[in-house]
């Protein structure tokens, strides 16, 4: 019995997560202009959180020495096999939001 609730929570946890991460879809009328710390903060801090420090998704705080902005932009377009969707940010946003994240080392 703990074992079938403990994979119920789990489970659910996950779905709750995958969905966080996308947050809502404002159309870009709020971050079309918006800097790239703007656009993480209300697109991807659910899951990597508002410090950069992780939660649900890795930590980022230094993901700018592991990768290249245009490694940080492919992440963000396609997603990974981990769990992150692909297009949480898109466009011009995800340029912005990949500009910010290869500045941290």
């Amino acid at each position: 019995m703990k074992k079938k609730l403990a994979t119920f929570f789990i489970g659910t946890s996950l779905v709750i997560g995958l969905a966080a991460c996308g947050g809502g879809d404002d159309g870009g009328k709020d971050t079309a202009s918006a800097g790239g710390e703007k656009i993480y903060d209300q697109k991807c801090s659910s899951c990597h959180g508002g410090d950069l420090k992780g939660g649900m998704g890795p930590a980022l705080d230094k993901i700018g020495a592991k990768y290249s902005k245009d490694e940080i932009l492919g992440i963000i377009e396609k997603g990974t096999s981990g769990g992150m969707p692909a297009n949480v940010v898109k466009g011009d946003d995800a340029d912005q939001v990949a500009e910010w994240l290869a500045e941290k080392k």
